[in-house]
């Protein structure tokens, strides 16, 4: 054909150009064939990073997200014409590096809008716990009390395996467990 370049490879003994190459993945043949994409489209795809997002890491992530975003397309059969495999494979560079600048351009302006107050110091929600007080706490709570709430909260027991272990129902873990944790809310000074 005059004007058109076709370009044939050899795959697996086979004389493929880039629209057959395009069918035969469509047509869900082996892993050679989307290897053998991977490795004509690939230098093409980085090159066209290098040009555009002007870093090695970036480029290398093109070619990643492109080459995917293309095997799925070819093995969803979505590609129309064979034939521009080339010009589809640019196209997803080209949308790919546009939502990459749309993105950063979004976060750019996010970080304006809201910087300050991402650099602000965030106030904890929390009280500090006072650990040594805490502990005088535990210390203070009847035996068994004291065994229901290391188990409950240090051990990570169940109800069950608390209640197997002292001898007792679940039920009366539970109100156990409630008596000694509004006490310790009490001995820590904290709103009950």
């Amino acid at each position: 054909m005059a004007g058109s370049l076709h370009i044939n490879y050899v795959v697996m003994g086979i004389e493929l150009n880039d629209a057959e190459l395009v069918l035969q993945i469509g047509a869900g043949s082996n892993r050679a064939m989307e290897a053998e994409l991977c490795g004509r489209m690939a230098p093409r795809i980085r090159l066209y990073g290098l040009r555009h997002l002007r870093g090695e890491q970036a480029a290398e992530d093109l070619v990643q997200q492109v080459l995917i975003t293309t095997l799925e397309a070819l093995r969803a059969g979505r590609l129309r014409e064979p034939e521009k495999l080339t010009s589809f494979v640019l196209g997803t560079c080209r949308m790919a590096v546009l939502d990459l600048r749309r993105g950063s351009q979004r976060k750019e302006r996010l970080l304006q809008q809201f910087g300050a107050d991402l650099q602000a110091p965030v106030q904890p929600s929390m009280p500090v716990l006072d650990h040594e007080q805490l502990t005088r706490c535990v210390q203070n709570l009847k035996e068994r009390e004291r065994t229901v709430v290391v188990m409950t909260f240090y051990d990570e027991r169940t109800g069950a395996d608390v209640a197997s272990f002292l001898g007792l129902s679940e039920a009366n873990v539970r109100v156990i467990r409630h008596r000694a944790v509004h006490q310790l809310r009490e001995c820590m000074g904290a709103a009950v």
